[in-house]
């Protein structure tokens, strides 16, 4: 019998996965994964994102949040609309498990450096209020992403370092946050990547939460390829190896870990 895991991280309502979005659901049924979670990055992928979780209730979950690369000067409006979608959500809206993905991301510009850094603690604020989980996406950002949370710290429920492709000093300043697991993906299956000695040797089992990033960052063998969660099978096969268990407990450790941030979801 195939284990079960969750996909924490997947962008399935996305353009990409227009023309075959139920085979892509099949498949990851087939490969065992038994939840998907759905990231916003803007307003408009609220929409589409509540479209297909409809279509697929009890398996696919959406968040709620703006990606630091789609923050512009009008963060504040935008950030006023999710609001009010999260605080008096309509009638037909599933229900949002999580604040994200929001964070910074400094890789290719800093133009709008203060207004990431604003939208951020605002929504590290909702996280608070509403005692939802944050997913957090970061790159080249580190020290003044953590800078905003350590306010925080006490008072946030959890959440997951998004992608997370870091060193062991990296993870370690992370998990600081104690309530929070580090997301791990495609990148851990690159014969480039350190996280194959890493992770072991820094990040124990119940700090992980497994994640593709669909359709982004495929696994090898599928390196390259739009990545979909049935790839997710590779991430975890790697992570036993890299952590010398089964794929069962993997399966299960992720699973615990996913529920301790999330709760029972129906």
């Amino acid at each position: 019998m195939k284990p079960l895991y969750i996909d924490t991280h997947a962008h399935l309502d996305g353009e990409e996965f227009r023309d075959d979005l139920p085979d892509v659901i099949l498949r990851a049924r087939e490969a065992g994964v038994s939840r998907i979670f759905l990231p916003a990055i803007n307003l408009a992928s609220i929409a589409s994102m509540q479209t297909v979780c409809h279509q697929y209730p009890h398996y696919l979950y959406p968040m709620i949040g703006l990606q630091p690369e789609e923050v512009k000067a009008d963060w504040q409006k935008v950030l006023c609309q999710m609001k009010a979608m999260l605080s008096q959500p309509s009638v037909e809206d599933t229900p949002y498990i999580a604040i994200g993905e929001c964070g910074l991301d400094f890789y290719w510009s800093r133009e709008f450096e203060n207004e990431q850094l604003a939208a951020f603690e605002e929504q590290v604020r909702w996280s608070v209020e509403y005692q939802l989980p944050l997913v957090i996406h970061c790159r080249k950002a580190q020290n003044e992403l953590l800078h905003i949370m350590k306010p925080y710290a006490n008072d946030l429920p959890g959440g997951i370092f998004h992608c997370f492709t870091g060193n062991q000093k990296e993870a370690q300043e992370y998990l600081k946050f104690d309530r929070f697991c580090l997301g791990i993906g495609g990148v851990s299956t690159f014969k480039s990547s350190h996280l194959r000695e890493d992770l072991p040797a820094s990040v124990p089992l119940n700090r992980i939460v497994l994640e593709t990033d669909s359709p982004y960052m495929a696994p090898v063998p599928h390196r390259g390829e739009r990545n979909e969660s049935a790839f997710l099978i590779h991430v975890l096969h790697q992570l036993a190896e890299s952590y010398g268990v089964n794929d069962e407990e993997i399966a299960n450790q992720t699973n615990q870990n996913v529920e301790r941030l999330f709760g029972r979801l129906e």
